[in-house]
């Protein structure tokens, strides 16, 4: 059976797009993914998306996307599963095009949460927990993070500025990445003053929310045509695992065993082992998801996450390089589209297109998108053929 492959992929800069639509984004970041591969034609089209019908109003975006990326009478269906809506739409292109029904299969994660305003939104997003015991008495997800992270800290000593390490690599890494919202590198200095979010989660601490979309073709590596002219991209491990939504029902809650156990799967999938990944774009909603995503996946100790950040353990020439191009804490959190995004920064360092932000040889990355902390995950291993 033929290898699943990325033949194009595309993007829009994140950011606050005021004057442009979901559907104009989706369609914009679907015609520069085709444009790598105009010769194969999509059969299918997976969205990846989570606040459409609340922030934007709009609903059945497979026939909308369809039609306004001229991909008309295609298959079309979306994902939503809150911050992983991105990884699931790619597992679910990736199931389709593996078993063989279908050849060729657009994949695109978009959102829009400009459409609506912050008060808004920090309302429609706690929909995204458990309604009836986490949003109802009104926790956000803010606040969970900030319950996650003050539980991190008092067990395992973590002292006041430990998670600093996350967000200055991230902007590090964005000063070079075009289409990322927040291209300034940041200082310690500044992470000690930034107000708080969600103490002890402070401004630093947390993704800015922005609009974007980000595409993928995908398909068999039998149909790629003779002259293709960029490296092959071959997705050789994919899945998503859940945990429960809650987080007071886990026995752990600041443990996510789904993180762990998609990783091992994933690996098992590819027949790779940990030491084999050269990158690692995680979920990096909040500092302490990132410290996390390491140590769940087996990179760090349990407690050890925010040690690996704060000795550089995570810069480009670190041990694991992460948030290479700036992750959802500089390069902005478009949510639903996040999961796709992280997949086309990974194809850009295979295929050594990365610029400065570039690591060094990198052969083979694992992506992973959380929605919630952890209560979805979708994992993918990308390697170059």
């Amino acid at each position: 059976m033929s290898d699943v492959v990325i033949a194009g992929i595309g993007q829009v800069p994140v950011g606050e797009h005021w004057n442009t639509s979901l559907r104009s984004l989706a369609a914009q970041a679907i015609f520069a993914a085709r444009k790598e591969i105009p010769d194969l034609e999509p059969e299918s089209i997976y969205i990846g998306n989570s606040l459409g019908s609340m922030v934007s109003h709009q609903s059945n975006l497979g026939s909308l996307l369809a039609d306004w990326s001229n991909l008309l009478g295609v298959e079309g269906t979306t994902a939503e599963a809150g911050g992983a809506s991105g990884g699931a739409a790619l597992r679910l292109g990736y199931l389709a095009v593996k078993s063989g029904f279908v050849k060729v299969a657009v994949v695109v994660g978009v959102e829009k949460v400009s459409d609506t305003n912050t008060r808004n939104l920090d309302r429609i997003l706690s929909y995204t927990m458990d309604a009836d015991h986490e949003a109802v008495p009104g926790l956000t997800p803010a606040g969970q993070a900030g319950l996650v992270m003050r539980r991190y800290m008092e067990k395992y000593n973590v002292p006041q500025g430990g998670f600093a390490g996350f967000p200055i690599n991230a902007h590090a890494n964005a000063v070079y990445n075009p289409n990322a919202m927040y291209r300034k590198a940041i200082s310690r200095e500044a992470y000690d003053k930034a107000g708080m979010v969600s103490d002890p989660v402070n401004l630093m601490d947390a993704a800015p929310l922005a609009d974007g979309a980000a595409a993928l073709v995908i398909t068999r590596s039998d149909m790629l045509p003779k002259n293709y002219n960029h490296p092959v991209i071959r997705i050789s491990g994919a899945n998503i695992v859940t945990d429960t939504l809650a987080l007071h029902d886990r026995a752990n809650p600041d443990e996510f065993r789904a993180a762990a156990i998609s990783v091992e799967r994933t690996l098992t999938m590819a027949g790779k082992i940990l030491e084999d990944i050269d990158l690692f774009e995680l979920d990096d909603a909040y500092s302490v998801y990132a410290a996390i995503a390491l140590e769940a996946a087996g990179f760090a100790e349990p407690g050890k996450g925010w040690q690996l950040a704060q000795e550089g353990g995570i810069s480009l020439k670190g041990k694991i390089p992460i948030c290479t191009l700036g992750g959802s804490k500089a390069r902005g959190n478009p949510i639903g589209a996040t999961g796709v995004y992280q997949v086309v920064e990974a194809v850009q360092q295979l295929r050594g297109s990365a610029g400065a932000s570039q690591v060094k040889d990198a052969r083979i990355a694992l992506t992973q998108c959380w929605g919630g902390p952890a209560s979805t995950v979708a994992t993918h291993l990308l390697e170059m053929v």
